[in-house]
C-alpha cells in the first residue's frame, strides 16, 4: 500500500477512519471527486472536439473562429482545477520523492503530515484570492476580450471551487492522519 490511499492495483481505496463523522466525510468526498474526476474527462473530451472542429471549419471552410479557442480554455481550466483533489486524494501530485526510500514508515508519516499542513496554507491563500477575483469579475461584468465576451467569472469560478476542494481533501488527509498517530 502506498502512503494508505491506494492499493498496489492503483485502485483507489477510501481511507480508514474510527471516527464515524470523519469516515462518513471521507466517503462524501471520495464519491464527489469520482464524479468531478467523470466531468472532467467529459470536458477534456469535449475541449479536444471543440479544437478539432475549430482546425477543420477553418482550414476547409475558411469559417472564422472566435469562440472556440476560449470554450476549450474554460474547459480545461474546469478540468483541471476541479480534478485536483481526487489527484491529492491519490497522491499523484508531482513530489520529490528522493527521501522516501530512506526514511522510515513513522518519518514519512510526519513528512507527509508537514507537506500536507504547507500545501494547505498555500492551497487555503489561493482559493481564497481566487473567490475574491471571481466575486470581483462577477460584480464588474468582466468579460473576456474577444468577440464572444464570455463572463470571466466563469473560469475564475471554476479555479475556486477547484482549489476549495482541494483544501477540503488536504484537511481530511490531515485529520487522517493525525487520527493514525493517536492510534499508533
Amino acid at each position: 500500500m502506498t502512503h494508505g490511499l491506494v492499493d498496489d492495483r492503483h485502485t483507489p481505496v477510501e481511507p480508514a477512519s474510527s471516527n464515524p463523522l470523519v469516515a462518513g466525510f471521507a466517503h462524501a468526498l471520495a464519491v464527489c471527486n469520482r464524479i468531478i474526476l467523470v466531468l472532467g474527462s467529459v470536458a477534456l473530451v469535449l475541449a479536444c472536439l471543440i479544437l478539432s472542429y475549430s482546425v477543420v471549419s477553418r482550414t476547409l471552410f475558411h469559417a472564422a473562429t472566435y469562440w472556440q479557442d476560449e470554450a476549450a480554455v474554460f474547459l480545461l481550466v474546469g478540468a483541471t482545477f476541479m480534478t485536483s483533489a481526487f489527484v491529492q486524494s491519490q497522491r499523484g501530485h508531482i513530489g520529490i520523492e528522493a527521501f522516501v526510500h530512506l526514511l522510515s514508515p513513522r518519518i514519512n508519516r510526519i513528512r507527509l503530515t508537514l507537506v500536507d499542513i504547507v500545501s494547505l496554507g498555500f492551497c487555503a491563500f489561493f482559493a481564497w484570492k481566487s473567490w475574491t477575483l471571481t466575486h470581483e469579475a462577477y460584480v464588474d461584468g468582466q468579460v473576456s476580450n474577444s468577440i464572444w465576451s464570455p463572463p470571466l467569472a466563469i473560469p475564475y469560478a471554476l479555479m475556486a471551487a477547484g482549489m476549495t476542494l482541494l483544501c477540503v481533501q488536504i484537511a481530511l488527509q490531515i485529520v487522517l492522519s493525525f487520527g493514525r498517530a493517536n492510534r499508533s
